[in-house]
């Protein structure tokens, strides 16, 4: 008997561990404050095929089509596929529809004139869609728009190749998709000539129900043919879904939580679900297409692409590197590969080759915070190479790359990027016409970007580039005005510039000066040295007391007003933007001041405020998990405020219970005991038993497994955190390897 009670437990904690998926709700965010909606993406993690219905958003009533997978995220879909019963002709027609249920792993929808339903599940390089017709009329339609070509072998085969266009001055160039489908019953079709492609026209008589399986490929239709051969050699479309929903349960289920509410667990798993969107791996049987030499190669390792690192250093590849080590590694590894390639480390790495975006430098926090947790299985020396090369010889003026130009040359001898008057016309003609010069933002991802390309010069052994890149670290210093205690633009004679308003001026989208975001947000972007910058405002109780004024601070006009001329920074809190990148770690900045208790606030009211189980559950654009990894940490209770620093500062965990199941075996477990949602507030720590008098915990802490207990309350303990010998480390002097 205590047997069969044994195994009962056992196959009940496995039901347990592998039944996150349930939570996850793809709609959440899918109707977009102001910008770009999320996608409800049916997916395997990390993944080559990536599908979902194309609309407007998740309000859209009608479906223009689904493809049979993507080119990146939130970017074009590659070929178009539509079902219709031939009456009326569904070319180019949005079809309503009803009846949708959204997973990760599967897709079903009604269309509601003719009734068809379309079905759809993933493996990790081909498609399978299910399409039953009430009328037994079965017409399937599939075309290409960007050039190419569709063939039928008259053997119920059907395949196409679709250009894909590089608009890279680094990676120019065209790639093509392919595909290679199957239809389990006999068909007829017809090719036709249609807006700069070629559509098919697939038609079956008294058919029921008709299944389409079919691979994708990036270097030819046989490879496409072989993969579908290989991840579909059947047809058994419930098998697939299976397959592809205990793939996710796998994925999801490497981190358990216990207590909160349903709907916080179905917002903390939707989040960890989008955290695997991207990169995804489109290597092919042992072989992969590279747009940055436009070359197959042979090679064993995984090749990924789809990254958008401004955004993604600062918390979605920290959270890869607790749960996919291996991954990370093979990530960063690709970025070599693609430096190697093309003569330039990239930085939005696109399907097509790299896109010019964003500023900064951010593949150097990107290594520097793998590097500083163990994850080494990659070519540091020329990824080292590649950063430096970046860093000292490439242009850091926002939305473009390539060779530096004369405000490059300005940067290197002042230390700052100089900003133009309000009214100024622009006299360097590389600066984006739009995007302009972003001359504080572009000052500050420097001195931080350096900072973490220092860390790993020392690492190998180059002190004089330490030297070099330490000095440039220093650089945000020459942007902070003092007199107004604020991040301020200077000229190229070394004069502030005025008018200048912290949190309105710079110019139509307010790109003269910043990225996306006021000054308020720039002025606590020195990510690298925060204590030198609580100095430079004045001290501890001064930056305190201007963190608290960020979250009060009125716009000081209409909304209107405000978002049309920074689109990108949505949910406000006074000052505050939780709908963007750049603010997410200044919630924890009080970890850093000595008053923990008020980021253990901030959090949770930021959580509960803006991150819900509804269609407007995002604050922002979700670029690809960004976002939603800080939504991961935070619930979990801890974040990765310095990327690059191998230290976590804590929040208020959401739940009673978190388990972070380790690749090496080992788990990681936080302990909330009395919590709710009044008990916010941290009374006590202990960490393997011993009592912590400190907010921040180690990157080898939790790697090697440990139990993190915390005693719960409804009442700020002030006195925990509050020593400056406890509080985290972030100066220009810290030596991440310390913290080992």
């Amino acid at each position: 008997m205590k047997r069969v009670l044994f195994l009962a437990f056992i196959l009940n904690l496995g039901l347990a561990i592998h039944a996150q998926v349930q939570y996850v709700d793809p709609t959440i965010g899918g109707q977009g404050i102001l910008l770009a909606p999320t996608r409800p993406t049916v997916s395997l993690p990390n993944s080559m095929v990536r599908v979902y219905p194309v609309r407007a958003d998740q309000l859209d009533d009608q479906i223009d089509s689904f493809p049979l997978t993507i080119i990146s995220h939130r970017q074009a879909e590659l070929f178009w596929l539509m079902p219709g019963d031939g009456l009326p002709d569904p070319w180019d027609r949005p079809a309503a529809y009803d009846q949708e249920i959204e997973t990760p792993y599967y897709y079903s929808a009604v269309l509601q004139d003719s009734r068809i339903r379309i079905e759809f599940t993933p493996t990790a390089r081909c498609g399978y869609y299910r399409f039953t017709f009430p009328s037994g009329n079965a017409i399937v339609l599939l075309a290409n728009r960007q050039g190419g070509g569709l063939f039928t072998n008259g053997n119920n085969c059907v395949s196409g190749v679709e250009n894909i266009v590089s608009p890279s001055e680094l990676t120019p160039g065209t790639m093509h998709a392919y595909f290679y489908g199957e239809f389990s019953a006999p068909v007829q079709a017809l090719v036709e000539k249609c807006d700069g492609g070629r559509r098919l026209t697939i038609s079956a008589q008294n058919q029921k129900e008709l299944e389409f399986r079919y691979g994708v490929s990036f270097i030819s239709i046989e490879q496409a043919k072989k993969n579908l051969e290989e991840e579909i050699p059947a047809w058994n479309f419930e098998g697939i879904r299976r397959i592809a929903r205990d793939r996710w349960n796998d994925a999801l289920g490497q981190i358990q939580v216990e207590g909160g509410t349903l709907d916080q667990k179905k917002v903390f798993y939707t989040a960890l679900y989008r955290c695997y969107e991207r990169m995804v791996n489109i290597s092919e049987d042992g072989q992969y297409y590279s747009a940055f030499d436009r070359q197959v190669h042979r090679d064993r390792r995984p090749f990924y692409v789809d990254a958008w690192l401004w955004d993604m250093y600062r918390a979605l590849q920290p959270l890869q590197t607790i749960l996919n080590p291996d991954m990370e590694a093979d990530q960063v590894q690709s970025y070599v590969r693609m430096y190697k390639q093309s003569g330039w480390m990239p930085e939005f790495v696109e399907l097509w080759g790299n896109n010019a975006c964003m500023t900064g430098n951010p593949f150097a926090p990107w290594v520097a915070d793998v590097w500083s947790k163990g994850v080494t299985n990659f070519d540091l020396a020329t990824a080292y190479k590649g950063m430096r090369k970046n860093s000292l010889q490439g242009t850091w003026l926002p939305w473009r790359r390539g060779p530096k130009c004369s405000l490059d040359d300005f940067l290197d001898e002042h230390g700052y990027m100089p900003a133009l008057h309000p009214g100024e016309t622009e006299t360097v003609a590389r600066v984006h016409p739009f995007e302009r010069r972003q001359a504080i933002s572009v000052t500050l991802a420097q001195s931080y970007d350096d900072w973490c390309t220092a860390q790993i010069a020392r690492d190998l052994g180059d002190q004089a580039d330490f030297g070099l890149f330490m000095k440039r670290a220093a650089d945000y210093t020459n942007v902070f005005r003092p007199d107004k205690g604020h991040m301020w633009p200077k000229d190229a004679q070394g004069k502030w510039i005025e008018p200048f308003d912290p949190g309105w001026s710079g110019g139509q989208g307010g790109r003269d000066y910043t990225t996306e975001n006021n000054d308020y947000t720039y002025d606590w972007d020195v990510q690298h040295d925060l204590q030198g910058l609580f100095q430079l405002m004045g001290g501890r109780a001064a930056a305190e007391a201007k963190l608290d004024e960020l979250f009060r601070r009125d716009l000081g006009r209409s909304k209107y007003e405000y978002f049309y001329k920074f689109p990108d920074s949505t949910g406000m809190v006074g000052e505050f933007s939780m709908g963007n990148e750049p603010s997410l770690h200044i919630p924890f900045l009080y970890d850093y001041l000595g008053a923990p208790w008020k980021t253990q606030k901030r959090v949770r009211m930021l959580l509960a405020t803006w991150f819900t189980d509804t269609s407007m559950g995002m604050p922002g654009d979700e670029d690809g998990g960004a976002m939603s990894a800080f939504v991961v940490f935070s619930m979990m209770g801890f974040y990765p405020v310095t990327p690059g620093v191998p230290v976590y500062s804590m929040c208020s965990p959401v739940f009673d219970r978190v388990k972070i199941h380790l690749h090496n075996g080992k788990t990681f477990t936080i302990v909330c005991r009395d919590n709710s949602a009044d008990n916010k507030y941290i009374q006590s720590i202990r960490l393997n038993g011993k009592p912590l008098n400190q907010v921040w915990f180690r990157h080898a802490d939790l790697v090697n497994g440990a139990t993190l207990k915390l005693q719960m309350g409804n009442t700020p303990n002030t006195s925990l955190g509050s020593d400056p010998s406890a509080f985290p480390p972030s100066s220009m002097s810290v030596n991440p390897e310390s913290f080992e």
